[in-house]
Formats: structure tokens, sequence, C-alpha cells
């Protein structure tokens, strides 16, 4: 049986891989700026400035669009929250701190450029919008909230494991978004986003998968973990739950997209099912997975049965208004 390594031993065997990953992800990256994606020729003053203040009838996004945007915006929001977590299990020194501060820059920027477009748009609320960010980043985040592992069991394989499924989770939700808001500036943006969220994601999927070599058992009780108790970072914001709906009722994140776009693609890169180096412990956690997999599959298949009947009904309702009139 191997010995579990500590979070000191795995740091140190995996701070080589961690500096080839983040020279691979300083060559691939792009430098963009926030201001260069926004339409300031649509921007105006609100009334403190003697303009006018927001009303609902200026925003062009539909309910969908705009409950995505504010989901997504309030998820980049909540950056030192997220901060604190990486920054407290990496180590700061060398290339674990300078991709905590590489990371943070990146995701600050997501931020900066969503908030600037909502509000020059008036695609949102913006005292609502104002409130909903104090209140999220005043609740915070840990890991413990996200992790599915227990108090005290957490770990930087936990929290690797959980922000490459949770990085790319936010591009397939940053790219349907921005094709909901039928915008071209917007679709542009969060293109622009979606690209360094998927960077991101290459990151931490490989500081997993040389993890998963060194540990195989060890780290796949940590993906495990986050896989059958994965939870969206939004989680806990005001309308999350409401926003959550909507959003997979309309095609933005579903269970479908999680299991096809998100889960599976990350653990066949790992070769999870593949490989041949658990010892009983590793292939008795690889059978849980297996099986929660199985059911992730039913729940989504129910989930669109029940979709789609939703929204034959509304168009029902939609035609026979039509033919009222």
């Amino acid at each position: 049986m191997r010995r579990k390594l500590t979070q000191i031993e795995l740091l140190h065997e995996l701070s080589g891989v961690a500096e080839q990953n983040v020279n691979r992800h300083l060559a691939m990256t792009r430098d963009w700026n926030p201001h260069d994606y926004v339409p300031w020729d649509d921007g105006r003053n609100y009334a403190a400035l003697g303009g006018q203040d927001w009303d609902p009838s200026q925003s062009q996004l539909s309910d969908v669009a705009r409950a995505a945007m504010i989901t997504n915006l309030l998820t980049e929001d909540n950056l030192p929250s997220y901060h604190r977590e990486i920054s407290d299990n990496f180590s700061m020194d060398h290339a674990w701190g300078h991709w905590v501060g590489r990371w943070t820059a990146e995701e600050n920027r997501h931020s900066i450029a969503m908030r600037d477009y909502l509000l020059v748009t008036r695609a949102v609320d913006p005292v609502k919008l104002e409130e909903f960010r104090m209140t999220h980043m005043g609740h915070g985040a840990t890991s413990e909230n996200h992790t599915g592992a227990e108090t005290g069991q957490r770990s930087i394989l936990h929290l690797v494991s959980y922000v490459t499924f949770q990085e790319l989770a936010t591009r397939v939700s940053h790219r349907n978004t921005g094709k909901a808001c039928n915008d071209p500036v917007a679709d542009k943006l969060l293109q622009r986003i979606a690209a360094d969220e998927n960077l991101h994601m290459i990151f931490y999927r490989n500081i997993c998968g040389a993890a998963l070599d060194l540990a195989p058992d060890q780290v796949l009780r940590a993906v495990t973990d986050i896989v059958t108790g994965f939870q969206m970072p939004g989680v806990g914001m005001p309308d999350f739950r409401r926003n959550g709906v909507l959003m997979a009722k309309h095609g933005i994140y579903d269970l479908r997209q999680h299991k096809d776009e998100v889960v599976m693609p990350v653990l066949r890169k790992w070769n999870v099912f593949e490989r041949e180096d658990f010892g009983p412990e590793g292939e008795k956690t690889r059978e849980e997975l297996a099986a929660f997999l199985d059911e992730l599959e039913a729940a989504a298949v129910k989930f669109e049965e029940m979709r789609d009947r939703s929204l034959a009904r509304e168009a029902a309702k939609r035609e026979k208004a039509g033919l009222a009139v």
C-alpha cells in the first residue's frame, strides 16, 4: 500500500511540473485590454451625474442572458476568496507564487470587462448588481463549499481537482452566455474570457494529471470527492437558484453539458478508466466514480425529458395566445 504524500511533499514533487506549465501558459496566452471590448459610445451618465437612472426597458438582453451574465460576473467578482484559497494551499514561492499572481490578475480582468460592458450598455440594474456583489463577496467562498470532502480532509489535491473542472465549466458557461446575448460585442468579449478559462483549466488539469501519476489512489480519491460533490462557485450568491434554473433550462449550463463537456473530457484526458496503476483502494474508488457517472447520466436524461416537456407546453401557450389575437 502506497504511503499518502503530505501537502509539503506534493508541492515539492510537483514544483517542476508547475514551472513547466507556468511557462507553457505564458507562451500560449494572449494579453488583451478590457476597454477594447466595451462599446463606450453606448454609455451615458446615470442620475447622480445629471443623467438618467436605469430602467428595465433599456436592457437589450433576454431574461436568460441577463441571468447568465449576472451569475458569471458575480462568480468572477468573488476572486479574493478564490485567491485566498489557492494561495493558502499553494506555496507562494517560485512557480507556484508566480501562477497565483498571474491567475488572479487574469481573472480580475474578466470581471472588469464584464462589468464595464453591462453598465455601459445598461443591460442590468446597476444598483441591484452592486447589492448582489456586496452580498456575495461578503459571504465569500471556501473550498469546503465546493470540494465534496469532509472538513479536515481537504487538500491541495481537492483544490486542484476542483478548479480543473470549475474552470472548464466556467468556459462552457461563458461561451453559451455569449451566444445567448444576441450581441456580437458581448459574444466576442465572452469568447475572449472563455479562451482564458480554457488555458487556466489546462494548467490545473496538467498539475492534477502529474499528481495522478505520482499518487494514483490518493489523487483519485480527491477527484472522486470533487466529481460526486461538485457545485459551481456561484452557490450562495443572490438569486443563484433561480438563475441556475433559467441557465439550465435554456442551454447555458445543464447536467448534460456538465457530464459530456466538463467531467468526461477531463477524466478521459487522465485515462482514469484505462490506467492500471491503482491499488485496491484506488480500484474501489474508481468503481464508486463509475457508479456515480451512471447516476449522472440518468439524471441528465431525466432533466432533458422534463425540459423538453416544459418548453413544448410554453410553445403551445404562445401559439394559442397568438391565434387568439
